[in-house]
């Protein structure tokens, strides 16, 4: 009877044993293949993720590489802007100036080239040495010791960025931004300085069939209507009415402070000053400094209601 239960258990354990390791081992493998996929999901996903962020990193790397240093770019504008004969606190008052105007253009649109804007004038090194032949590396060094003396230093008003603008000479007082630009809160001041400029006064012949190419036919400019600050608003050619910003453009003149002289048959157009008029005045600057005031007190004059900020 032993013998027979012996037979009858012994193949029911074993083939019990078959099915249980056969289960055990599929389930296993199972499990091998979903711990494989995750792993090979996650490990292809943090390829993607880092090749994703190698990518943006190079992206940003690239830009930063061909995009000037901000203070270098200063350099280049203040050789563009001002002579570099000038005085140092009348150069590092245009260094404080453009990088205002500047971080302000930055914070409008963090992705302009700054060097490609035309708002500022700007010349790289290779200009430099063009503009200034054997004396570049004097000039140079002057500039770019102005700079560094002021370096990350702006203006704010009402602790905002603004629009700083700046030209070369005034007639003799500055215009407001509003007046000229419709826009800002930089206010007219005297600058009658300016008038000791040697390029102050000047004047521009025009033959009438270069007016004509320019106007279109007429018979006829008057200028209408001045500002308190003498600069024109208003001309007319014949019966067609512009501002005076309108003709300066037109007509590529210094300022819209001007006269307009006819005889037989051209036109002498005297200007008096050179640039929009708003801000601080170049020469004024200079002017200024050479009587010893500081650049702090230069931009505190052409620009009313300014804090000095170093960020």
């Amino acid at each position: 009877m032993k013998k027979i239960m012996t037979l009858i258990v012994v193949p029911i354990v074993v083939i019990g044993l078959y099915w249980f390791f056969s289960y055990f081992n599929q389930s296993f493998k199972d499990d091998m293949v979903v711990i494989n996929e995750i792993t090979d999901s996650t490990e292809k996903q943090s390829i993607k993720e880092n090749t994703s962020t190698e990518i943006k990193t190079s992206k940003i790397a690239e830009e930063k590489q061909s995009y000037p240093d901000i203070e270098e770019y200063i350099v280049g504008v203040v050789a563009c802007e001002m002579p570099a004969l000038y005085e140092e606190e009348a150069l590092k008052a245009q260094a404080v100036a453009a990088r205002t105007f500047a971080q302000y253009r930055l914070a409008k649109n963090p992705n302009i080239k700054l060097e490609n804007e035309t708002d500022q004038c700007y010349i790289d090194t290779s200009k430099q040495r063009e503009k200034w032949g054997s004396d570049y590396e004097v000039y140079y060094e002057k500039i770019k010791k102005a700079v560094a003396s002021v370096k990350n230093v702006i203006m704010t008003q009402n602790n905002e960025l603004f629009k700083s603008f700046y030209f070369s000479t005034s007639n003799g007082v500055t215009e407001s931004s509003l007046a000229v630009f419709g826009e800002g809160n930089i206010k007219s001041v005297e600058s009658s300085w300016d008038k000791e400029s040697k390029n102050y006064e000047v004047q521009t012949e025009f033959l009438e069939e270069e007016l004509t190419t320019l106007l279109g036919i007429f018979n006829t400019i008057e200028i209408k209507e001045r500002d308190t600050n003498h600069h024109v608003t208003k001309v007319s050619v014949d019966n067609k009415e512009m501002s005076g910003i309108e003709f300066r453009k037109l007509l590529s003149l210094r300022s819209t402070d001007f006269e307009i002289t006819k005889t037989d048959d051209h036109y002498l157009i005297t200007t008096y000053g050179y640039g929009h008029g708003v801000g601080m005045s170049q020469y004024g600057a200079n002017y200024l400094a050479k009587s010893g005031q500081t650049y702090e007190s230069i931009l505190k004059y052409y620009y009313n209601d300014i804090n000095l900020k170093t960020y």
